[in-house]
This record gives structure tokens, sequence and C-alpha cells, in this order.
């Protein structure tokens, strides 16, 4: 690949106008990574012409097991070539039962959990919808609480609970029900914002009692920022001590990436509700599932709550085949070797250059650092992807360098990657960064 700014990437891409005349402008990430994709294994994709490209991108977290895993894809192809049911809607299948069981004796039942799953539509948005639409039913309550910088997903429920200015302004109706609060350090170190919680919650703070907070522990599009421990155990303690329902949306940080299965595990904390999607569905295939404490879900009558592609089968085969990876002790051990070692790295890239990484963040294989503006992030995605490497931006400016390589990536393709971010970051560190060298989405209309 060619240093940065040797030449423009749209005279690379060969794309035929079809793309311009046919496919609608709200495109995103192809005005980033303007090619030609044609095939991936494992950690990398390749171009049509045959160029390979490292993905720290992994379909924002989808691909938690990289492309095509072949123990994954296995599954899928027999099951196909068996005729197996795709589609069912909520009937029974044999390819459901497994993944039922297999969830609940490799996930729930060693972590002492008791949950039922709901099937959903298959996005991580209809797994929200439907968390909220059962909070305001169990509860008969209307409010919900949710914080800044979180992002919940673009169907208006969800949307209402995010937070993220550019995709509300484009919601074109009023998003109401939902309470904002400070999350943890939003307001700076020396602020406790649950104390805000609580006296807002108090008999003159003017906030009725809610149905339920939603909350990520790691609020990934947010801008990689970590829910400590403490602030979650404290969060749960005072929604729990006055009838809030507590819901953990780990929809792009659950299923592993912050090193446990779910990001909740090492606070302690037992959510009421809990919303999954993107690598639950193995290999990228659609399929979301929302948990709910037993007796919440009685409230549910029959039909309240559908999806016409709930019953995705080949979800089902390609979810129940990932779950093995998670009674594999030699994979969770590999896990935290790969955090360690990607928190290392970003370390020294700080440690190297302060203006550009002014601060590290994340946690297990969510990790990343933020930049002084979106603008030095831009230029830092851009070096990295003319040198092989996707990566993506995150943050209320996009400021934050945001990496989510494969779980199971391998060690040498992992220290592959970490190279070509750090030769990106030296290259554009070493001058000014200017408005005209970023990324933005006029360059690529």
């Amino acid at each position: 690949m060619s240093e940065l700014g040797e030449y423009d990437l749209r005279t690379r891409c060969g794309r035929p106008e079809e793309f311009e005349e046919l496919e609608s402008a709200v495109r995103v990430y192809c005005r980033s990574f303007n090619l030609i994709f044609a095939r991936a294994s494992g950690a990398c994709v390749f171009d049509q012409s045959g160029d390979r490209y490292l993905d720290f991108l992994a379909g924002a977290g989808t691909l938690a097991y990289g492309h095509n895993d072949p123990k994954i894809k296995a599954a899928v192809l027999d099951y196909l070539e068996a005729d197996g049911i795709v589609h069912s809607l909520d009937l029974h299948t044999t390819a459901k039962l497994a993944l039922l069981r297999k969830f609940r004796e490799v996930i729930l039942a060693p972590r002492g959990l008791d949950y039922r799953l709901q099937f959903c539509g298959p996005t991580g948005a209809n797994a929200v919808e439907a968390a909220l639409k059962l909070a305001r039913k169990a509860t008969g309550r209307r409010t919900v609480v949710a914080f800044t910088n979180a992002y919940h997903g673009a169907s208006l429920g969800a949307l209402a609970a995010s937070a993220n200015a550019h995709m509300r302004a484009a919601a074109g109706t009023p998003l109401d029900g939902v309470v904002r609060m400070p999350f943890e350090n939003f307001l700076g170190a020396a602020v406790d914002s649950l104390s805000i919680l609580e006296a807002m919650l108090g008999p003159g703070g003017g906030i009725d009692r809610p149905a339920a907070i939603i909350v990520e522990t790691v609020q990934a599009e947010g801008g990689i920022i970590v829910a400590s421990d403490g602030w979650l155990r404290r969060l749960a303690a005072l929604a729990r001590r006055d009838g809030i329902l507590l819901i953990v949306d780990d929809i792009q940080v659950g299923c592993g990436r912050t090193g446990t299965f779910f990001s909740f595990e090492r606070a302690g904390i037992v959510p009421d509700i809990v919303c999954l999607s993107k690598a639950v569905g193995g290999i990228g295939m659609p399929m979301a599932l929302t948990l709910i404490r037993p007796d919440l879900d009685g409230v549910w009558r029959p039909g309240e709550h559908t999806g016409t592609f709930r019953g995705n089968n080949l979800g089902f085969v390609a979810g129940a085949a990932a779950l093995d990876y998670w009674s594999d002790a030699g994979f969770c051990e590999a896990l935290s070797r790969r955090a360690a070692r990607l928190r290392e790295c970003l370390e020294a890239l700080a440690g190297r250059h302060p203006h550009y990484c002014v601060e590290v963040r994340g946690r297990g294989m969510i990790q990343g650092f933020a930049c002084a503006d979106g603008h030095q992030a831009a230029a830092v995605q851009r070096g990295a992807f003319e040198r092989g490497l996707l990566i993506e931006t995150c943050g209320p400016d996009d400021e934050v360098i945001k990496l989510l390589p494969p779980l199971t990536i391998a060690e040498d393709v992992l220290e592959e990657g970490l190279a070509i971010l750090s030769a990106a970051v030296d290259a554009v560190a070493v001058g000014p960064c200017r408005r005209d060298a970023a990324i933005t989405s006029e360059a690529w209309d």
C-alpha cells in the first residue's frame, strides 16, 4: 500500500455507476472504505482485485469469530444440505431447540442466571424495542431513564433512548418518553452522576418513577466509555431499591467482546432484561435476543411483540455452533492475552504521540484511543486504510479510534494490524492534521 496522501482512494475502487444510481445516499461505511469487496476469511477481507485488508471493524462487532469461521460455517452448510428449515416464524424447530439447550447449558447455568429467551426481529434495535415495551407494560409506567452518549438503535423507541444528535435529528417526529441522565464521568470525575440521578428521582426532583433504566456498560458508539464496576453496582442497587427495571444493552459489547460473555459479569450485577444481537448470530447471521426475568416474561400475552424474521434458523444453527467456543477454557485464556496485547500497543502509542492518542479506552477486545478531535481521528483512519487496515471512528465528534478485531484473531495477524495502526499514527502525527486531510462524507459524494 502507498504512503498517506499519495493517491486518491476514489480512483482505486473502480465501482460501477450502479452504486451511485441505485443505492440510497444514507450509506455510510462505503464512503470511508471505497472499494468493492469480494471475499473474506478470518480477520481478512479481499477486494475484487485480490488486495488483502485486515478487518478490525468486524461488522461493528458482529463478526466476533471472524469472517466465515470454519466450524460455524460447516454447521450452517450441513444444515442447509440436509434441507433444514430456514424460516419458521416462532414455530418449534430442531434448530431452535438446540440453541435454547446450548445457551442454557453453556451460558446461563454456569453463571447462575435464569432468563427466558425472546426471539425478536433480527436487529439490536428490535431487541431494545421489545425490552422497552415490556418494561412499560410490566410496570404500568411510561418513562425510561437513558444516559448521555448512549446509542441503542435507530427505530423510534430505541432512538429516543439514544443521545446521538445526528441520528435524532433525522427522526422527523418527537422522541419522548425518555429522561436523559449523565453517564459516569460525563460531567467530570469530580461529579457523582448517580447522586444526581438519585436526587432527581427524589420527592423534589420532578421525575416520576420510571419503568426502566437502560444502560450500556461500555458505550461503544458513544466513544468506548467504560462504566466502572462500582458505578454499575450502585446503579443496579438504586434500580432495585426503587422498583425500576434495569435493562443492559449488550448488543455491541456482549458475546465476549469485553472478555466475558456478558459485559456486566465483572460487576456482579444481574439485570432484569438483557439485549443481545450482532455477534449472537455466529458469523453474521441476523438474530437478536431479549433475555427476560421469568416473572416479567409472564406479562407478555401471545403475539404482543412479533417479528417476521424472528425464526431465522440459520442464525440459530450458527449461534449454537459459536457457543462451543465458550466451553473451551483455552479460548478464554487466549482472549485475555489478545486483550492485554491490544492494550499494551495502545499505551505505547499514547506514550509516543500524546497529542494524537489523548486517552486510551476500552476493555477486552473493544479498545481504542481518543484523539484531540474528529479530524485527527479521520486522518488516522485513512492512513490505516491506505496501509491495509479497516478501523472505525466513534464518539460525539467521531474523535475516537475504535478497534474491534475478531475474538479469535491469530496472534500474528493481530500483531500485523497493530503494526499498521502504529505506522498510520506515526505518519500523521509528524505534522499538523489538516482539515482537508480528513475523511469526510463530502469527499465521497
